[in-house]
């Protein structure tokens, strides 16, 4: 079944065949975008760095021929480039020092763009944390980059106390945003695997179109969702069947997309049976509840854009219901498809619709799906973390890039921020709105 999904795709060959037309005489179908898809063009530039005049060229470029003649007219081309190796900026910073009787020593205050005592400035630590937990690569390979591309060489070890001290900084947003979290209307969440000394750990995720919250722990139980979303979170969520999550949020919207797939996938393990344990109702209800699954959601996004008005939502909802319990009254033989069956008429069913009768939540978790994938991409290139500190580092810098970027800030500049502001000019430069 796995290999399955990497063979050609034979359909079309297929279809070919019973029409009676060979695949070699078929048109194949054009590559690209689809017919009436606006095209993609680069922005032009609004700033000109540079100008060079360019002389009359004496030449054809073309032909080869000589025998030009000048034309009072001019031809402009901008291109952009990038500057492959900057110099390294190095600052002395010349403080003037004041005497305090309290502490009875001696005193400076920090200058512009300054980290006191630290050897290499806030863009450098930035940089490097952006290419680690933005761009997703290794120690090594930003250590590389700093040293090949910028001219400034530091261990890799270096760039572990860069992220411990990021975290450290960065740890009162990261509980702010675990509040913030709590309060919002409408939350997604999921979890996914984690290694940390060779044991096994948890990514935990909670966020929607303003916040991403990451925490990495050791169990996968409702004490763990807790510690996310505590004990008195009244919003909606977005989750899967997984039992943890029950009790957590005042309602709750089933991923439809999870569903679709379940139903799919026991449709293929029910065609691998030998023929006399097969139960022929099993193939029509996955095949129909993946159909009513798909128009479910295609209803969820026709009402977020406004193609269908809310007041229907409820006489969809209830034609849904019907259609569902006209697909599931008959029990069946094969015991994972009855699973699912009893599941989609159970006492759960309301959850499967939630999003028609609540504005704003979704039919699909497909946005915590999306926002794990970078922690898993990133534990391939990491191999987990190693200590508690490391398992700290991990979830509050991820939490901290992802919040920017959905807040449509950059995150190195925020990382700057980080590491050269106070707490409450850092949180200011988070939040697109600092109320």
């Amino acid at each position: 079944m796995h290999r399955k999904q990497f063979k050609p795709n034979r359909k079309q060959a297929e279809t070919d065949s019973r029409h009676g037309s060979s695949s070699i005489n078929a048109k194949p179908k054009k590559r690209g975008a689809p017919k009436g898809h606006p095209a993609w063009t680069r922005p032009i530039p609004t700033r000109i760095d540079r100008i060079i005049p360019v002389p009359v060229p004496t030449v054809c470029p073309h032909c080869g021929s000589n025998d030009l003649t000048p034309e009072n007219t001019f031809h402009e081309h901008i291109q952009e480039d990038i500057v492959v190796k900057p110099k390294t900026m190095v600052t002395k910073y010349v403080h003037a020092e004041a005497f305090c009787p309290r502490c009875n020593r001696s005193v400076v205050q920090a200058g512009p763009d300054e980290i006191p005592n630290a050897p290499i400035g806030p863009a450098a630590k930035s940089t490097a944390g952006y290419l680690r937990y933005r761009v997703g690569i290794s120690y090594r390979k930003t250590q590389l980059i700093l040293e090949d591309l910028f001219g400034l060489f530091c261990a890799p070890a270096s760039l572990v106390g860069f992220d411990r001290k990021t975290a450290k900084k960065g740890e009162p947003i990261y509980e702010d945003v675990r509040e913030k979290i709590r309060v919002s209307p409408v939350v997604h969440a999921d979890e996914t695997s984690w290694r940390n000394d060779g044991k096994g750990y948890f990514v935990w995720f909670a966020g929607n179109d303003d916040l991403a919250f990451f925490h990495i722990d050791r169990r996968r139980s409702a004490d763990a969702a807790k510690t996310v979303f505590g004990n008195n979170f009244d919003g909606t969520l977005m989750r899967d069947r997984y039992a943890a999550y029950n009790g957590i949020g005042l309602d709750w919207q089933a991923c439809l997309a999870h569903i679709i797939t379940n139903a799919k996938d026991l449709g293929r393990e029910h065609a691998l049976l030998p023929q006399p344990e097969k139960d022929r109702c099993v193939e029509s209800l996955v095949s129909n509840v993946a159909d009513l699954g798909k128009q479910a959601c295609d209803a969820g996004r026709k009402l977020e854009s406004g193609g269908l008005p809310w007041k229907k939502a409820a006489d969809i909802e209830k034609r849904f219901v019907a259609e569902l319990n006209e697909i599931c009254k008959r029990p069946l033989r094969f015991k994972p498809a009855e699973t699912l069956r009893s599941y989609l008429i159970g006492p759960e069913q309301k959850r499967l619709f939630t999003f028609l009768r609540i504005p704003g939540v979704p039919p699909t978790n497909n946005h915590a799906e999306q926002s794990l994938r970078h922690m898993v991409i990133f534990r391939k290139v990491c191999f987990g973390t190693r200590s508690n500190s490391g398992i700290k580092t991990h979830s509050i810098i991820p939490t901290l890039i992802q919040t920017a970027r959905r807040q449509n800030v950059h995150p190195r500049e925020f990382l700057q921020t980080l590491h050269t502001a106070d707490t409450a000019t850092a949180q200011a430069a988070l939040y697109n709105n600092s109320s």
